[in-house]
């Protein structure tokens, strides 16, 4: 009949064996965290010391716990924050950048309201509740909480700490009907004047402007990338002296919390890194900028500070609502440029064509938050109504 196993994290009885030299050597079976039964053993020169040094050896085993299994549906809220926070830096399919913003939202837009509850309390009701709260306030901000709160829920349930996510049946998070922003070719030739004006240097405020901006934007104009996308462009990105110039979006500029602003080498998500075409202007304006580049080197920035170092996208958003509030214009953003490509090539060609070229895996997305609906009904209806219901002569 063989033994009972010993419950995880225990040790069975104590023997003892006799050594050489008057030593006395005391032993216990072990089952550790990973389930495993080990001997432990201590040797001294008598029983009693040999049987208080394993008792010794026993005890730190014992204190040794992985830090998931301290959690229990009685744990506070904070505990679990803490071991997801200790979780997420393992993920390693996860940039930085994502993991500083998944704690940010945590701290700021979850942890103040749950922070007095153990996990047990926090139910289907309360999450809803919170998630509904937030939204009275921003859409935005109500889907940044939900996702923290769904991944650290979740993290408890495939721990076996809790039986089911209570973020699994809270009320869908509805998002307010938006209409996409975009620019019209007068208004695209507008921004254009205001940011030359702006580089004459008549600003009375910030450093002299050094021409990069006007590339810029015709450089977001002219591949559709993001903003970090085409900070991120190097000298081996650009091909202008083909037949057909093109650039390579394969990177994109990060800003790690409490570190500098540094290129990624790879872009927002894998569908994002593409080659395109690009328009005459782009092009004259990546030349433009090539022939002012002294680092000939070909990871060397295409847009860089005068060291060479990475532009911040925060930076030049700034530059950008200078230069245009100059000009009296508002409300105009890196990204609406690329919103505005989506909605001139959308009308031009097809919605495939713009999500392609936007590097997106799903044209619905294009169609959500980057193409400007054209209210405009096809004039053919006219005539079908024409021929239907025309008066007779």
């Amino acid at each position: 009949m063989s033994r009972p196993r010993l419950p995880i994290g225990t040790f069975g009885d104590i023997w003892f064996i006799s050594r050489p030299n008057n030593r006395v050597e005391a032993r216990a079976n072990m089952r550790d965290w990973d389930g495993v039964t080990r001997p432990v053993q201590a040797t001294a020169a008598t029983k009693r010391a040999a049987e208080a040094a394993l008792k010794v050896k026993l005890a730190e085993r014992t204190q040794f716990q992985p830090s998931n299994l301290t959690l229990t549906p009685d744990s506070p809220f904070t505990e679990l924050v803490t071991y997801w926070l200790e979780d997420l830096e393992l993920e390693d399919h996860l940039a930085k950048a994502t993991k500083q913003l998944y704690e940010r939202n945590m701290r700021t837009l979850v942890l103040p309201a749950f922070k007095d509850f153990t996990l047990r309390e926090i139910g289907v009701a309360r999450c809803d509740r919170h998630i509904k709260q937030l939204a009275r306030q921003s859409y935005n901000r109500a889907k940044q909480a939900r996702n923290v709160m769904r991944l650290a829920f979740g993290l408890a349930v495939r721990h076996e700490v809790l039986p089911r996510n209570p973020m699994d049946g809270i009320a869908k998070l509805r998002k307010p009907q938006h209409t996409p922003d975009a620019l019209t070719p007068a208004e695209v030739n507008a921004v254009r004047a205001a940011i030359a004006h702006w580089e004459t240097g008549l600003s009375s405020s910030g450093p002299k402007p050094d021409g990069q901006l006007g590339q810029i934007v015709e450089v977001l104009l002219g591949t559709s990338s993001r903003i970090g996308e085409a900070l991120a462009f190097r000298r081996m990105d650009v091909d202008v002296a083909s037949a057909v110039p093109t650039m390579e979006v394969a990177g994109t500029i990060v800003c790690p919390k409490g570190e500098p602003v540094q290129r990624q080498d790879h872009p927002k998500t894998s569908k994002s890194k593409r080659t395109a075409a690009i328009p005459s202007f782009t092009a004259e304006a990546v030349r433009s900028r090539l022939s002012k580049l002294t680092d000939t080197s070909r990871e060397a920035l295409l847009f860089c500070s005068r060291e060479g170092t990475p532009l911040s996208p925060a930076n030049v958003r700034r530059q950008l609502r200078q230069a245009l509030n100059l000009a009296g214009l508002s409300g105009i953003t890196p990204h609406m440029f690329r919103r505005t490509v989506a909605t001139a090539v959308s009308e031009a060609a097809d919605v495939e064509l713009a999500a392609e070229l936007l590097g997106h895996t799903d044209p619905r997305i294009t169609i959500q938050h980057y193409i400007r609906r054209n209210q405009m009904v096809n004039a053919k209806t006219a005539e079908i109504l024409e021929s239907a219901f025309a008066k007779p002569e």
